[in-house]
């Protein structure tokens, strides 16, 4: 009952999280650009705009039933389901929201769902309390790889090269740093289960401080990329590098034995090519942004 419940929690969390990104996506090209050196004033803005707000909250709602997922079953397993919302990204973003896909994401996305499928499908599962033990090193090792990675990808903003597609980096940003948070949220569920402690406040403290900048990194990239490609990367990225997490941080089983294991690699292959597809080409990148600009500068012309 307790993998059962876990479960669905996941499932509802995973619908619910590709339609807050799609409102929060209508939300953000409607508020002020954000702006790393005025955090509140760009905070405010994106609240000022209605679908932004509606969207945050449908993300909340998401991230409660995320967290109640994660205190029944397995990192690993939690993130395989919640992956599985890409499927769910793409239906909803071409009946719902209008936007269209073209093959080759739609290839990418279908291998990023049999990918993910297949890492749910081989993972062996861990229920209740011995879920969230885990390895402090590896934990501090895993959280500050990805903290380095974050950090790296939101910093690129500097090199000319990739303005293109400083979207999907900054997508990728946030996912890897949204992972950070679930990870600390995790261990903190496990030493909660044995009364107020000191030694939960560091991990919920991160847990905090990624939130933030994962925030301000998924608004912008919201604003400058294509819309379903940046949320597609900002979805495989967070549940791509939570699944290992569980492994290596939680000491989730990688397989019961060698064919598992041999599928759940070829699993990851698939997800990683699913990411190299989904971004859209550099040329109709900026064909999306100029169609962008043009459509903003219609009603002032008007």
């Amino acid at each position: 009952m307790t993998l059962l419940g876990g479960v669905a929690l996941a499932g509802l969390s995973a619908l619910a999280s590709q339609v807050g990104f799609l409102l929060r996506h209508r939300g953000a090209v409607e508020a002020p650009d954000v702006d790393a050196r005025r955090p509140i004033a760009s905070a405010v803005g994106l609240f000022r705009s209605r679908w932004w707000t509606i969207g945050y909250g449908v993300a909340i709602v998401a991230y409660a039933l995320h967290v109640g997922a994660l205190t029944l079953v397995s990192l690993s397993i939690v993130q395989a389901i919640l992956a599985g919302g890409i499927v769910l990204l793409a239906v909803v973003a071409e009946r719902f929201f209008g936007f269209g896909l073209t093959r080759r994401q739609w290839m990418g996305i279908a291998c990023s769902a049999v990918g993910l499928a297949l890492l749910a499908v081989t993972g062996e599962t861990r229920t209740g309390d011995h879920s969230a033990d885990f390895s402090v090193v590896a934990m501090i090792a895993f959280e500050g790889t990805l903290v380095a990675l974050g950090t790296g990808l939101i910093l690129c903003y500097r090199m000319p090269r990739v303005q293109n597609q400083l979207g999907v980096l900054l997508g990728l940003a946030s996912g890897l740093l949204f992972t950070v948070t679930h990870v600390a949220v995790k261990a903190v569920t496990g030493l909660a289960d044995d009364g107020p402690t000191s030694y939960a406040q560091p991990y919920l403290l991160l847990a905090i401080a990624c939130a933030v900048v994962a925030f301000y990194a998924s608004a912008r990239s919201l604003q400058i990329g294509p819309a379903v490609p940046v949320i597609a990367i900002t979805s495989i990225a967070g549940n791509a590098s939570s699944i290992p997490a569980g492994i290596i941080v939680f000491g989730d089983p990688l397989g019961h034995d060698e064919l598992a294991v041999a599928v759940r690699i070829v699993a990851f292959l698939l997800v990683v090519a699913a990411a190299a597809l989904i971004p859209a080409p550099m040329r109709a990148a900026e064909v999306v942004r100029d169609r962008g600009e043009e459509a903003q500068r219609e009603p002032a012309l008007a």
